[in-house]
């Protein structure tokens, strides 16, 4: 369980982001620019290997904008399974800009070989956007759904909405993730950003995405959930 003043710093950091300009909610959908199509299929495209996989299915908190390739998450937790002596890869299928929907577009292309683990790291964009919860949740329970049914494993992960469409929307959106992972059996991690948003010194400029220092910080949160789903694919 957080703390109540933990949510407060993660939601006013949020609203700064949705309402640092005068563009409608849609055109502040990121502080990335929105996904080509190139983009998309170039996330989506699995890596030359014969080692089982694990795909992180995200926005630009998992493609790692205003960071180097090997900062982002998905590499520090490529770093880590190799260090620990885990043969798998991960597959970096982060697209800035993208919401629950253009994650649930690509999703096939996503799960190209031989998957073992899916990490769903998505709906920020749409909270930011003020998207429907009720279809945010009906996207990531297909996404969810869809990789369970070819004996994927899934972590999924929560996120905060800005405050700035009202308590009823914030809290909507926040339970939304935690009631999916019930409903669906699945592992998950209450916040992505846990213990990094609304710390200037661990984000970049644009006070949402994490720094190399964050990153470092998201990815030991992470681990902690998806090390018990890479050893049961071990056992």
């Amino acid at each position: 369980m957080w703390h109540p003043l933990r949510v407060l710093i993660v939601c006013a950091a949020l609203a700064v982001a949705a309402c640092s300009s005068n563009e409608p909610a849609a055109a502040r959908e990121s502080a990335s620019p929105p996904p080509s199509d190139a983009q998309t299929r170039a996330a989506a495209a699995a890596p030359a290997s014969t080692r089982p996989r694990i795909v992180f299915l995200g926005d630009s908190l998992t493609a790692g904008y205003g960071l180097d390739v090997e900062q982002s998450v998905p590499s520090l937790v490529q770093r880590h399974l190799d260090a620990e002596g885990y043969q798998y890869e991960v597959v970096n299928a982060g697209v800035s800009g993208d919401t629950s929907a253009g994650g649930l577009r690509r999703l096939e292309w996503s799960l190209d070989g031989d998957v073992r683990i899916l990490v769903v790291e998505l709906g920020a964009n749409d909270g930011l956007r003020g998207l429907p919860v009720a279809e945010m949740k009906t996207n990531l329970k297909t996404i969810v759904q869809t990789a369970r049914k070819r004996g994927i494993d899934v972590l999924l992960t929560g996120m905060e909405a800005p405050p700035n469409y009202g308590a009823a929307y914030t809290s909507e959106f926040r339970r939304a993730f935690r009631d999916l992972a019930s409903e669906e059996r699945v592992a998950f991690m209450p916040f992505y950003l846990f213990e990094v948003a609304g710390i200037p010194t661990l984000n970049i400029a644009d006070g949402i995405h994490p720094n190399p220092a964050g990153a470092r910080i998201v990815e030991a949160n992470l681990w902690r959930s998806l090390k018990p789903l890479v050893e049961k694919q071990r056992r």
